[in-house]
């Protein structure tokens, strides 16, 4: 769930504790009002497709053709129209009537359908799945699993339901002016459900709010009600049986137990036939804290966004198919940064961070890579549906263009060409309404991280405050980065690629006169993707890393920071009045596609060089700095090795490196990398790296510097190398 800010927002009730604030806006600056829209042109572009390669029968049947030309509905609009009745108190109760007319299908036969699934069948006649233990008496073990089933779930009251969704609309017409649903989106959803199949939602959880929400779009879309997981220990049982009759469901405390108990055997059964759970219920918690503020705050807009659907039979058939060699990141990486090898290996990076616990324990080695790389794909389609937000747009600019402040009439130019270039990537941004008041609806929601200076031309000094506070900052800008995820990392490439050529300080000029291989740049860009974590990266489990490479040189070149340029030496391209045919551009016989002479000549004849527009230096630095709070993270944790106190647990050491650096951001004054997240991110990536190892121990697996970089020369070495895709 996205708030989005609209364009009646910007009007309505003016308080008076911020008229000294809105002086200052309407002073000096008369600039012609620029509107901006959600997405560019007249139709919104789709995004957040499932993958073509893993899913190509979903891709191709379960989207919906004239998904564009569909617009935006608001699910919290209910008018007279939308009943049976009509007159002058149907306009009053339009919301009761609405509510004791939603459709809730029965599901009657879900106890049955428990009874005759295949892991419950195994249990009855004595064959426990994924356990160990003696096969029980059939007439004991049905029992208990009618014990079990209604311990997790109840026949939904369609009473409490009406009651609940009449009372869930009301709350959030008090709470918001819409709430907007893209109806292709429910197009393709509702299409899903014909199959007959049960759907599974995955929900980012934006907002706490996400519990009531999505229940009650999908019981006024006719798609039946969700059924939602709950811990019994938070509850009473009153509450637990009122909660039961609106779909929740229990766990029993049975299914935490070890796999090897037989007394977890029969629930974990019901529980895998019974149940998708997706979260815990935490609307309850949302509703009281957006009780207790809406009085005092304006009234916003939500957009929801539902991806597109896709069969988790069809992935798990093709998927398997789709997967090569891997090697670990100790064995790509590490005799490169040592400087033992320069040859990066013909393979794809294995890095797994999806703990080995709970349900993926029962599963095979396959079945749990499976699940992993599914998360991969769940996690970049969330990522890339998600809408972009003013506060992202600004914390960026802040944050990575003009740390030092910018003029309020510089800022809004650039609020708008950001957004832009956004739009043009093909993602779209949760706001619009007129340039001005989107501009100071975002800095006033980061009001407590940015101070505003009225100078003595009329105009407002927008300056960033130093300090803790651009953690937050950061933290938006993350937002921004999926982005301009493939630039950023192109022109990290390249920084690293120059900074063995010419001084990092030097004109753009003199960088610009560089040549530069395709072969130089496809190794750096290799180089980085191999550091970066790939929940940061986005990378789906089937994309090839040299294809990722030449997608990133692809956009650089659309964006106008690479052009091409011949090779040193050789002819113009146009120019075949001498050129020599060498014995590898003859003709090879049919079929022989295993020498490949003639695409090194082409790739090694690829030339590019920095163009030397005027945008192009601050347009390079802002991609570079995109990337800057990770890599200076990585790179002062390589400084760390040597301070830490090791041996030490994982959560021990992550704790010592995330103080460490606080400390060095309070000295240097660069808040950005100083992030929890951060600190786990650099200590896996050491720990695959092969740079930290790990030991089983009595109080827990132990984590020690490995043997190879306890030298301080190869912990310099380490920080050499992520040093280099670092721009200042």
């Amino acid at each position: 769930m996205d708030t989005m800010l609209g364009a009646k927002l910007q009007t309505q009730q003016r308080s008076s504790q911020n008229g000294q604030e809105t002086s200052l806006w309407s002073s000096g600056l008369e600039m012609k009002l620029e509107a901006i829209t959600p997405f560019l042109g007249k139709y919104r572009p789709f995004v957040g497709r499932c993958c073509q390669t893993c899913t190509p029968k979903s891709w191709e049947s379960l989207f919906h053709r004239s998904i564009m030309d569909l617009g935006f509905c608001n699910v919290i609009l209910v008018k007279e129209e939308n009943t049976r009745f009509r007159g002058w108190l149907v306009r009053r109760l339009c919301y009761f009537l609405w509510s004791l007319e939603q459709h809730i299908p029965p599901c009657q036969d879900a106890a049955q359908k428990v009874m005759e699934s295949t892991r419950v069948q195994n249990v009855i006649s004595g064959r426990p799945p994924g356990g160990a233990g003696e096969g029980q008496v059939p007439g004991l073990v049905k029992r208990e699993v009618q014990r079990i089933l209604g311990h997790i779930q109840a026949q939904p009251s369609s009473f409490l339901l009406r009651l609940f969704s009449w009372a869930v609309l009301r709350f959030l017409n008090r709470l918001f002016l819409n709430v907007q649903l893209h109806k292709g989106h429910m197009k393709m959803v509702q299409k899903a459900s014909q199959a007959g199949s049960p759907l599974v939602f995955l929900s980012t959880h934006k907002s706490l709010l996400d519990g009531i929400l999505l229940p009650f779009m999908l019981l006024s879309q006719g798609l039946g009600v969700l059924r939602l997981a709950w811990d019994p220990c938070v509850c009473s049982p009153i509450l637990r049986a009122l909660l039961r009759k609106l779909g929740c469901l229990f766990l029993p405390p049975e299914t935490n137990f070890s796999l090897d108990n037989p007394e977890g055997i029969v629930a974990r059964a019901v529980v895998h036939a019974a149940t998708a759970p997706l979260g815990l219920w935490t609307g309850a918690l949302a509703i009281l804290q957006s009780l207790r503020g809406w009085r005092y705050s304006r009234r916003g807009c939500v957009r929801v966004h539902l991806a597109q659907p896709f069969s988790l039979k069809e992935y798990t058939i093709t998927a398997r198919s789709c997967w090569g060699s891997r090697q670990t990141l100790e064995q790509l990486l590490q005799p490169i940064v040592l400087g033992q090898s320069t040859i990066i290996p013909d393979t794809e990076k294995e890095q797994e961070w999806t703990p080995v616990t709970g349900p993926l324990v029962a599963l095979k080695e396959e079945d749990q890579l499976l699940v992993r790389r599914l998360s991969r794909h769940i996690l970049n389609a969330s990522i890339a549906n998600s809408a972009v937000m003013s506060t992202a747009i600004m914390a960026t600019l802040l944050l990575f263009k003009h740390k030092k402040g910018v003029f309020l009439s510089q800022l809004l130019g650039e609020f708008s060409w950001l957004t832009e270039e956004t739009l043009l990537r093909g993602f779209d941004v949760g706001f619009s309404g007129q340039l001005r008041c989107l501009v100071r609806h975002s800095l006033s929601l980061l009001r407590a991280h940015v101070a505003l200076l009225c100078v003595h031309q009329g105009d407002l000094l927008v300056v960033p405050r130093p300090g803790p506070g651009l953690m937050h900052l950061a933290h938006l800008s993350a937002e921004l980065l999926p982005a301009f995820l493939s630039e950023a990392v192109g022109a990290c490439a390249v920084r690293a690629l120059l900074a063995g050529r010419v001084p990092p300080e030097g004109p753009w000029e003199l960088q610009g006169i560089q040549l530069l291989s395709q072969n130089e740049l496809y190794r750096q860009i290799l180089l980085l993707l191999h550091l970066l974590p790939q929940d940061l990266l986005l990378l789906q489990p089937c994309q090839s890393s040299y294809c990722y490479c030449q997608e990133v040189l692809d956009r650089l070149i659309q964006c106008g920071l690479l052009v091409a340029e011949e090779s040193p030496g050789s002819q113009q391209a146009c120019d075949t009045g001498r050129q020599r045919f060498s014995a590898k551009l003859l003709w090879k016989p049919s079929g022989d596609f295993t020498d490949s002479d003639s695409d090194d000549f082409e790739t090694e004849g690829r030339y590019f060089r920095l163009s030397q527009q005027s945008r192009c230096p601050d347009f390079f630095l802002f991609l570079c700095r995109l990337l800057s709070p990770v890599l200076k993270a990585f790179a002062q944790a390589a400084t760390f090795l040597h301070q830490g106190q090791l041996p030490d647990t994982e959560s021990g050491f992550v704790e010592q490196l995330f103080q460490f650096l606080q400390a060095t951001a309070q000295e240097d004054g660069f808040f950005e990398y100083a992030d929890p997240s951060l600190a786990i991110r650099a200590v896996w990536t050491f720990r695959d790296l092969g740079v930290l190892q790990q030991t089983p121990s009595p109080a827990g697996p132990m984590l020690h510097l490995s043997p190879t970089f306890t030298s301080q020369d190869n912990q310099e070495k380490l920080q050499q190398f992520i040093q280099q895709f670092i721009c200042g």
